[in-house]
């Protein structure tokens, strides 16, 4: 059982509150904190403040603001929604001023990947069927349908999938918002976790296939094949066709192996969804660590969610590598800013009722624990959303806070896996990159362990440092790479999570 001294958590000695390790009744006294006695029971992930704070001055955590008092706040209440809310203050934004030199492993980590034809390396093997429009899903579903329970004899393909969404048509054929989807759509239609592609169209659509970029080049490589529903003459021609040039290219997908090849070569995708007050304690750092010590095996990692690291972008401008790279954040920030503001919202929109009942406040606190995911290493460079990340090392692309939206334009930029940290327990998946889920408590691990991939609540229960798990998750990460399965792949999930960001009007 806990003692009274250990059932709270205190991140720097400058906060006004500590993180509840497990409900704590009323009238219980905090033995660290001077016996500062709890008004009333704070539940688990939650905060309480160690100190009095008068009405209108901010409120830290991390030493960093998290938001500013709403009246008067005395030691041993519950700190949330209730008495602390966002407010304007100026950030720092230092640029370059953490930068620090990577120190490199040599030798590298290895895994065992799927070298392509052209040297790129996949962690999977599938063949993808892509649709330029809407209209078109139901073919490439039914394509993808037809090979289910058939691929017996082809073990080294992981599937035929179809990925589908809901835009292509009602739209400008020419802007911001088409571009997105035409450079989302290359994205994938080149990754190498797919052997072989096809993008079905319906033939008189917004989004015409010969409009994507790079779509006649890859067709003269034969990685890509690209027809519509009307030049075949209708559904049943359409999907007899799909199915046709599937079975065509089975034999020579299945020839796929894997090789020892370097961790440079892999880009992991950083989300987190369903976050809670453990968040960042816990599963983001322990991510950060595993991400450094990619970054030092010569590897990628891609943080996103832009809503979602508002308020703490200072502590990324830090890291940039010149003025240059930061400026490019920042001026992503101001972009977001002028988007909710048009569209009549704003970023405190977030965080999510689930957000807030697992102990979060503000977005600016969950954005302090958010950017944790990132490691300590130095920011490289910042992409829009879905272009492709050439950079080595820790990247940023900018992408909404909604995970399928965020991790497809990770995927498209060239994201092999996917990292999911969730406190409230997310369900995800995200062909044709594999997804693995860290949870940030014990009692989440225990209560979902058929979804989740490892436990980081051993942070929390005090048995393993940051660092600890996250060299167990790094280990897990190349076993993953090298072909084990996710619990969301067991599952199944991926097929749906396809989800282009819409941005502009639908007409």
């Amino acid at each position: 059982m806990l003692q009274a001294a250990d059932l709270t958590i205190r991140l720097n000695a400058a906060d006004d509150v500590v993180i509840a390790r497990v409900e704590i009744p009323a009238g219980t006294a905090l033995l660290k904190e001077n016996n500062v006695r709890l008004a009333r029971t704070v539940p688990a992930g939650h905060k309480v403040a160690v100190r009095d704070v008068k009405k209108g001055q901010p409120v830290r955590r991390y030493n960093q603001i998290i938001g500013f008092a709403t009246r008067e706040i005395a030691a041993g209440e519950h700190v949330h929604v209730h008495n602390v809310a966002m407010g304007e203050f100026e950030r720092d934004y230092a640029y370059g001023a953490d930068v620090k030199p990577v120190e490199f492993v040599d030798p590298a980590a290895t895994f065992q990947g799927i070298v392509r034809a052209d040297g790129r390396v996949a962690t999977r093997n599938y063949i993808g069927i892509l649709t330029s429009v809407n209209c078109s899903a139901t073919v490439a579903r039914m394509i993808a349908r037809h090979f289910e329970n058939r691929l017996d004899a082809y073990p080294n393909v992981d599937g035929v999938v179809a990925l589908t969404h809901k835009t292509g048509c009602g739209m400008d054929s020419e802007g911001e918002g088409v571009e997105i989807l035409r450079r989302t759509l290359a994205g994938y239609a080149r990754h190498p976790n797919f052997f072989a592609v096809q993008l079905v169209g319906l033939g008189c659509e917004a989004n015409q296939i010969d409009r994507i970029p790079s779509v006649r080049e890859m067709k003269r490589a034969g990685s890509l094949s690209a027809y519509t529903i009307q030049e075949k003459g209708g559904t049943a021609k359409a999907v007899r066709e799909g199915v046709a040039r599937v079975e065509a290219v089975l034999a020579e997908a299945n020839k796929a192996k894997r090789e020892t090849v370097p961790a440079s070569h892999l880009v992991l995708g950083l989300q987190c969804g369903g976050s809670d007050g453990y968040s960042g304690i816990s599963a983001n750092p322990a991510l950060g660590a595993a991400v450094d010590l990619l970054v030092r095996n010569g590897g990628t990692a891609i943080l996103s969610e832009t809503p979602e690291i508002y308020g703490a972008e200072h502590l990324l401008t830090r890291r940039a590598v010149s003025r240059e790279v930061g400026e490019k954040l920042i001026r992503r920030i101001r972009w977001w800013e002028d988007y909710t503001r048009r569209n009549g919202n704003e970023m405190n929109n977030n965080p999510s009722p689930g957000n807030k009942a697992g102990g979060l406040t503000t977005i600016l606190e969950k954005s302090l624990g958010a950017v944790a995911k990132g490691g300590t290493t130095n920011l490289v460079d910042v992409y829009e959303y879905a272009q492709a990340v050439t950079a080595k090392g820790f990247v940023y692309m900018d992408t909404p806070g909604f995970d399928p939206v965020s991790a497809t334009g990770q995927v498209a930029g060239g994201a092999n896996m996917i990292c999911f940290t969730t406190g409230r327990g997310s369900a995800y998946g995200c062909k044709p990159a594999p997804s693995l889920k860290l949870a940030t408590n014990t009692a989440l691990y225990e209560h979902q362990e058929e979804d989740m991939d490892i436990n980081c609540g051993t942070i929390i229960d005090g048995k393993e440092s940051v660092a600890e798990v996250g060299r167990r998750f790094f280990d897990l990460v190349l076993e993953t790479a090298s072909g084990k399965k996710t619990k969301s792949e067991a599952f199944g999930y991926g097929d749906d999570e396809f989800a282009p960001w819409i941005v502009g009007a639908t007409m």
